[in-house]
């Protein structure tokens, strides 16, 4: 029942910018074989995933406490460790010599045989489904349904998978900790379109509806097995004069070893974010 999506997810992206996203057609089997691959990768030696270092093209392996996503309120980096994958483009394509485009790195096929395999399908999946929910929200914005199909936009995106691995054990103290500045992932709101979260069953993902409110109030967002958590980040906030919202959101773990993977969706280089027409009228301006 496409209206009732329309409006459920309405009243989500209005409320907090959140909601949950099932039967999104990404089978279970091929769920777990994504995470069982992740796994593979974070648990080789340290020697072997620093050799895919993330390169000027954001590609690549980053190390735990490598991103400080909160530097005003983190004592240290994220307790977490990531590979980004994004769209394959052959180094000869004159099209990689624009910013996050190229070719990606793979761990080599004698280390992990099926791995890139499995990855790229995921991406292509998770592109898909990121397809279907534009659509939706499009129909919300009261906008025509296939308006983030364009080339420009959403037909030829810049769309990046992201593996990701919070450190678990209580004996290494990698517990978070607000108070003292120790986190997951510090807080933030996403930068993109929308993003694509896969999360294991470990809870850690927290929002913060009202940024401005002191104290902060936050939130735990359960995880949904095979369910996507999905999230619209500052540009679609932006492109829709603020009517939706893009959440402050963070990772506090508790002691847990955590695996989860986000797959964030821009449009190309080639698109004009500007004020929605059906996002402006006399009393809401273009900001």
């Amino acid at each position: 029942d496409i209206q009732r999506s329309v409006a459920l997810l309405k009243q989500a992206c209005l409320d907090s910018g959140f909601f949950y996203v099932l039967d999104h057609g990404i089978s279970q089997e091929f769920m777990d074989e994504v995470f069982a691959e992740s796994k593979k990768f974070f648990e080789l030696p340290n020697s072997e995933k620093m050799k895919l270092l993330r390169n000027e093209k954001n590609r690549g392996y980053t190390p735990m406490l490598d991103e400080i996503l909160d530097p005003e309120n983190q004592v240290n980096g994220d307790y977490k460790e990531g590979y980004y994958i994004g769209v394959e483009v052959p180094a000869d394509d004159p099209q990689s010599n624009r910013p996050f485009y190229g070719p990606n790195q793979w761990p080599s096929e004698e280390v992990l045989p099926k791995w890139r395999e499995v990855m790229e399908q995921y991406h292509r999946e998770a592109l898909r489904v990121a397809k279907s929910v534009a659509r939706i929200i499009a129909l919300a914005l009261n906008l025509d349904a296939d308006f983030f199909d364009r080339p420009e936009m959403l037909g030829d995106s810049i769309a990046t998978l992201r593996l990701l691995h919070y450190e678990g054990g209580r004996e290494t103290g990698k517990v978070s900790n607000p108070s003292k500045g120790v986190y997951g992932a510090g807080a933030h709101s996403d930068f993109g379109l929308i993003t694509l979260l896969a999360t294991d069953d470990v809870v850690g993902l927290q929002i913060c509806k009202d940024r401005n409110a002191q104290p902060q109030v936050w939130e735990y967002v359960a995880p949904v097995k095979g369910g996507f958590i999905v999230n619209l980040g500052d540009m679609l906030e932006r492109w829709s004069n603020s009517i939706f919202r893009s959440t402050l959101h963070r990772v506090v773990l508790d002691g847990r070893e955590r695996y989860s993977i986000a797959f964030f969706v821009e449009p190309s280089h080639d698109c004009v974010v500007e004020c929605l027409p059906t996002c402006k009228s006399e009393t809401n301006p273009p900001k």
